[in-house]
């Protein structure tokens, strides 16, 4: 029988009863659920809201701060799948809730904005070596990652089920409401790792184990929901939420934090020690006081993964 070390185990029970308490805030994710399949994806972005020029988090910029290229901020940005990041409709300029919160960091600093399409494992290397000032691509803070880089926090990590509207499942909120269930996730992903826990406490309480899925793409797994081939999907709550609304062939029936039993945000990864990301963090605190930042959130239909309040450098989920 495996055992969890006492204090996760601690922390782990603390997180079921998290879990539980937020089933009954379910019905409100789920009436965002129409908004996304709205999203504007052309290229000029009309309704992008913006920043004004914040002096505090201009004062807050180190004097020998040096940028990329004099007057712009310059962010590599993973154009993945909506609502964080994607092309737009001309297939060339990067839209989304990310590429909207790079624009308002730079409005906010007096900056224009040079966004750099990059692959996603290419990103550390890159900001390490000074191609660009930041990157603004779902990364995760973690205790490793803050060796090397400074972060300043901008969104929950949240990961959800989805299941298919016919489904007599109603919620997932605790390792139990998956004990038997065949699950799509993503391998080698924070998503598992969550998966094998929740395992692990479902065979020590005696319950039968979740049989958990991988597929190569999003599409090949889409499929497999709906065919009935999976139970569930749990993986990054943004895509999965939009394909929902664009396909109306799925719906949410419970969310995770990345970190779990732990708390893991989404942050904007600057170079150690720069300075930039202390201002980054003002100028987004500011931009959740004045409502903006909830706002762009809501427009891309991700509302549900707002933070309270920006935090530079806040602890980072540990190696397990």
């Amino acid at each position: 029988m495996h055992k969890l070390p006492l204090k996760l185990a601690a922390v782990a029970l603390a997180a079921v009863l998290a879990l539980q308490a937020q089933a009954q805030a379910l019905g409100s994710s789920q009436a965002h659920a129409p908004a996304l399949a709205q999203i504007d994806l052309t290229p000029t972005q009309a309704g992008r809201i913006h920043a004004d020029k914040d002096p505090a988090a201009i004062q807050a910029l180190p004097k020998d701060f040096k940028l990329v290229v004099p007057g712009t901020l310059t962010v590599a940005i993973t154009a993945a799948v909506p609502p964080s990041s994607t092309y737009a409709t001309d297939a060339k300029t990067i839209v989304g809730s990310d590429a909207d919160h790079a624009h308002q960091l730079a409005e906010a600093l007096g900056l224009k904005l040079n966004l750099v399409a990059v692959a996603w494992p290419d990103w550390p290397l890159g900001l390490a070596s000074g191609k660009y000032d930041a990157v603004i691509s779902n990364v995760g803070v973690t205790e490793e990652r803050k060796l090397k880089f400074d972060f300043s926090t901008y969104r929950l990590g949240l990961h959800g089920f989805f299941v298919r509207n016919d489904s007599p499942i109603r919620s997932i909120q605790e390792p139990k409401d998956i004990a038997g269930l065949k699950i799509i996730t993503g391998s080698g992903t924070i998503q598992e790792r969550i998966l094998l826990e929740w395992n692990k406490l479902n065979a020590a309480a005696g319950r039968k184990p979740a049989e958990l899925l991988y597929f190569d793409d999003l599409a090949t797994a889409k499929i497999a929901l709906e065919s009935g081939r999976a139970d569930a999907h749990f993986n990054p709550y943004g895509p999965l939420a939009y394909l929902a609304a664009r396909d109306g062939k799925t719906r949410v029936v419970g969310t995770v934090n990345a970190g779990w039993p732990l708390k893991a945000d989404v942050a904007v990864a600057t170079r150690k020690g720069s300075g930039l990301a202390a201002a980054l963090t003002v100028a987004t605190n500011t931009l959740i006081r004045n409502g903006k930042y909830v706002q762009t959130l809501a427009r891309w239909g991700v509302a549900e993964e707002a933070v309270a309040q920006s935090e530079t450098n806040p602890p980072g989920l540990p190696k397990f």
